[in-house]
């Protein structure tokens, strides 16, 4: 039998259907409702499939004709050719009786219905069966009413009547309304959020990100609950390749804006119904700039003809409520997927020639400068207009309102700064001192994107500077290299001349920097031949007082991968040039993770620009996220990282979070993942965190002399390449794995944690050599105040393994045994962290804890999964919700079934809503020992 997919969020609506179409001493009429794409077809067919696998027998009624007969003698028409299906000696004698009422003409529209009355039960009563009509509200006027009157005046008994329209209240004033005829009116609401989630899933095959589902969810507007505006979009990602599958799941990989409907969805066809040529155009005015009606009244007579069909059209369109009118006047599409659809259409008229009217009706009465001030939006329409409009009204006006913006609106000004740059000459002092305006804003604001859209016009100025350019040249061209770093590209890229480099020392150094935070390859560290103290400041001379780092700072920044020895001479230099003092600990912290936005953060205070929705803001998220065990978050973050570099296209530049998120997997014991993650990773790269991962992945993939082998090369590359922060990890890795069978190269792990420590010297480093030596050494004190460390920093993986050591050293191995299994509950540990945590177990000859009980507590994510539990979630629904496969919730499930001693949903359900289950308090769990032990947890820390 062919397998159907289940409909979504439509089982009560499918099961009124099938009611009304079951066999029934009482038959009864229910029309079914709702706007187009609701769904009506697909609750029909999967109501007629349910009644039919129970034997029973539903027709299918015909009713539309583009051509002949309306009224009654189409509905006749319809009838017989319904009858003629069903066979049975007595309908050849009915059906004859029809076709003689229908050839009485004028006057026997009554009898003919109630012949069609008679006969419809008649049959009914020999071979039972029900009708369906779907489509009622394409029947024309005639037949409709023809077929109200037989249902309330000639209601052929015995005949179970299913219709299903759109409601009448969208038709013209005085249509027949079937719902008078009808028992019941069965209306579709629109889908809910979770449903729709479940709908997406189920079309792509998989899990989508949350990201994607709130996408298309925005797109849709008030369309975001009706199916088939769902699967439009979903259909048109399909075919522009606007999708990526990463993780299990499949997110969005382009820009939002670009969420659009099919040609042939139906509240597009509506739009295009007039004509499309002035919807088009609209559709690319409204894209670019803000648009209000009155600003098509006055355009200029050579555009007066389009300006009337944009009125009328306009008019139309608020009058179907395709276009809505906020309390500025400012029109916008409702549903936005349709807006994006017209726009991939080619316009029939010129839309730049548009904008420049839309401009010039305002510039001729106030001048250029006047109008950018006062109408700061319309800088939006002279970027749009390009070439259609003359350099000496856009500058003007493009410069003034950036001005204006700048203080209030920081992304149209950036706009309005890129396009007045793009006209302006190269070398100009006013272009530079643009150039600065623009660079400085785009920092401030965050928007790295649209400081590294400055490219263009920096380049031309560095191709040949002119004598003095007052610094902006000098500030842009920083700028744009820290900005590059934020978007996880790697600075200047080649395009910079070396000769700018001898002019611009930091440029060099910020080219340099990437690569010690995974940005990019290593290069060597640039000389400089300056004295730090002669530097000039990076504002104008006032040193420290700018947003950019000074060169002290750079050097700072690119030390704390590295010896404690050559951090210590460039923390001197800064106090020495810069009176600063950066927050040493978050440093090396941030280092060892290649988190630039941390480091910067610790160098540079209250002066470190924002990361906005940057890259590396994203990265400096996941870091944090995984530091303190929210690892689906990370994971998340991940995904979002890849998809916003495969989007932007050129160099893979973010490795460090693959890493992580290859970390995650394998310790999750999902290590196919985790293998697909490395294998993004060019064998070429050469970082810690790196190394660590595939240390890992390989380890526990069942390469173990392979793994250990690489590990001591990437170890060696490292330390090479003078990257000494997180090299510990890796060689606590390696300690770890060769514990037991290769005792030797444990042996050598901890002389190279040793003379790393003695290297490096930081928090870090220590927490590696005290873990190291409670392994070989048996040092509880040691461990224990590796723990006390880990906590303060608050890396959740760390003081795992931390309490792993501890359960096989300390004196009293149950406590932090307990809060071990704990930890591996709550960050979701597969094989390979349980696998420890049973070998101390072991070791000890102590029983493995079996989790927490339901009164200590439960976690966020279990508190999510048990709430959606109990709303009644199916487990395809939950799946949609939290992005994982339905197996993962299973399995979820199953741990919380064992831990809490419920035995299925419904009692897990009747415990949460009674309070049994506790939720988490804000006091956290108490750690082992007590007292006497490693104090009181207060929760992870996000460092």
């Amino acid at each position: 039998m062919e397998r159907r997919a289940p409909l979504v969020g439509r089982d009560h609506q499918v099961g009124v259907v099938a009611d009304a179409l079951r066999p029934a001493a009482a038959a009864r009429t229910l029309l079914v409702t709702g706007e187009a794409g609701a769904g009506k077809t697909a609750v029909l067919d999967e109501a007629r499939h349910t009644v039919a696998q129970e034997g029973a027998r539903v027709l299918r009624l015909d009713g539309e004709s583009g051509t002949g007969p309306t009224g009654a003698a189409a509905l006749a028409d319809a009838v017989c050719e319904v009858l003629a299906t069903v066979h049975h000696d007595r309908l050849p004698a009915h059906l004859t009786a029809v076709r003689r009422a229908q050839s009485r003409g004028d006057g026997g529209e009554l009898t003919l219905l109630a012949t069609l009355g008679e006969t419809l039960a008649d049959a009914a009563c020999q071979v039972p069966f029900a009708l369906v009509l779907d489509g009622a509200e394409r029947l024309p006027a005639p037949t409709v009413s023809a077929l109200q009157l037989m249902l309330r005046a000639f209601r052929p008994a015995g005949v179970p009547v299913v219709l299903a329209g759109r409601p009448a209240s969208g038709g013209p004033a005085g249509a027949p309304d079937l719902a008078a005829a009808a028992d019941q009116v069965l209306d579709l609401p629109p889908l809910r959020p979770d449903d729709v989630g479940e709908l997406v899933g189920q079309r792509l095959g998989r899990p989508a990100e949350p990201a994607l589902l709130a996408a298309v969810r925005r797109s849709l507007g008030p369309l975001a609950g009706n199916p088939a505006a769902v699967l439009s979009v979903l259909a048109a990602l399909h075919a522009d390749g606007g999708l990526v599958d990463l993780d299990g799941c499949t997110g969005l990989a382009g820009a939002e804006d670009d969420l659009r409907l099919t040609a042939d969805a139906e509240p597009l066809r509506r739009v295009t119904a007039g004509g499309t040529d002035t919807a088009v155009v609209l559709a690319g005015l409204l894209h670019r700039a803000e648009l209000r009606p009155t600003d098509l009244y006055g355009l200029d007579p050579a555009c007066g003809a389009l300006a009337a069909d944009l009125g009328r059209t306009v008019d139309r369109l608020v009058r179907e409520r395709v276009l809505t009118l906020d309390r500025d006047g400012l029109l916008a599409f409702a549903v936005p997927a349709v807006a994006a659809a017209l726009r991939t259409l080619a316009p029939g008229r010129d839309v730049r020639s548009t904008h420049a009217a839309v401009v010039r009706t305002v510039t001729e009465r106030l001048g250029p400068a006047t109008t950018g001030a006062c109408h700061p939006p319309l800088a939006d329409h002279v970027a749009a207009a390009g070439s259609a409009l003359h350099d000496g009204v856009a500058v003007p006006l493009l410069l003034a309102a950036a001005a204006k913006d700048a203080r209030s609106y920081h992304p149209r000004a950036a706009r309005a700064y890129l396009s007045a740059l793009r006209r302006l000459p190269p070398n100009y002092p006013a272009t530079l001192g643009v150039l600065r305006e623009a660079a400085e804003l785009g920092l401030g604001s965050g928007d790295h994107a649209g400081v590294l859209a400055l490219g263009e016009p920096i380049l031309a100025g560095l191709e040949d500077p002119g004598p003095s350019d007052g610094g902006g040249l000098e500030f842009a061209t920083h700028a744009w290299g820290l900005s590059s770093l934020y978007e996880h590209r790697v600075p200047c890229d080649g395009a910079v001349p070396r000769a700018v480099y001898a002019r611009m020392p930091r440029a060099a150094m910020l080219a340099a920097l990437g690569g010690r935070y995974g940005i990019g390859p290593l290069t060597p560290w640039p000389a400089t031949p300056l004295p730090a103290s002669a530097e000039p400041g990076p504002d104008g001379g006032r040193r420290g007082g700018g947003p950019l780092p000074t060169r002290a700072e750079l050097r700072t920044l690119a030390a704390a991968v590295g010896s404690h020895e050559e951090l210590a001479r460039a923390v001197h230099d800064l106090r020495t040039a810069e009176g600063g003092e950066p927050a040493l600990g978050r440093l090396r912290d941030a280092a060892a993770y290649g988190d630039l936005v941390g480091a910067l953060d610790a160098v540079l205070g209250e002066r470190c620009v924002p990361a906005g929705h940057s890259a590396a803001g994203g990265y400096h998220a996941m870091v944090r996220d995984y530091l303190a065990g929210r690892w689906d978050d990370a994971l998340a973050a991940a995904r979002g990282i890849e998809r916003r570099g495969r989007a932007r296209g050129g160099p893979d530049t973010g490795q460090l979070a693959r890493a992580l998120a290859a970390e995650i997997h394998c310790f999750r014991g999902d290590l196919g993942r985790a293998r697909e993650w490395l294998d993004l990773i060019p064998a070429t790269v050469v970082h810690p965190l790196v190394a660590r991962a595939r240390l890992g992945v390989r380890y526990w993939s069942g390469q173990q002399d392979a793994a250990l082998e690489e590990a001591w090369r990437d170890v060696r590359r490292a330390r090479d390449s003078g990257l000494l922060t997180g090299v510990e990890r890796v060689l606590v890795r390696i300690l770890e794995f060769a514990e037991e069978t290769r005792p030797e190269q444990a042996r050598q792990a901890l002389e190279q944690l040793a003379a790393v420590h003695a290297e490096a010297d930081t928090a870090m480093t220590r927490e590696a050599l005290l873990v190291a030596r409670g392994v070989l050494l048996r040092d509880a004190e040691g461990a224990h105040e590796a723990y006390r460390s880990a906590e303060r920093r608050g890396d959740r993986h760390m003081r795992l393994y931390c309490c792993q050591i501890l359960a096989e050293v300390a004196e009293e191995p149950q406590p932090w045994l307990a809060e071990a299994a704990r930890d591996t509950h709550l960050l979701s540990l597969g094989r390979p962290g349980r696998v420890l945590l049973g070998r101390s177990a072991q070791r000890r000859n102590v029983p493995l804890p079996r989790g927490r009980s339901a009164r200590e507590g439960l976690s966020e994510a279990e508190v999510r999964l048990i709430g959606m539990v109990a709303e009644g979630g199916t487990n395809r629904q939950i799946a949609a919700r939290l992005a994982c496969s339905e197996k993962t919730v299973e399995q979820r499930l199953a741990r919380l079934f064992q831990r809490t001693g419920k035995r299925s949903r419904v009692e897990l359900a009747a415990a949460w809503l009674d309070g049994s289950l506790a939720a988490p308090g804000p006091g956290g769990d108490a750690a082992p020992g007590g007292p006497a032990g490693p104090g009181t947890w207060s929760g992870p820390a996000g460092g």
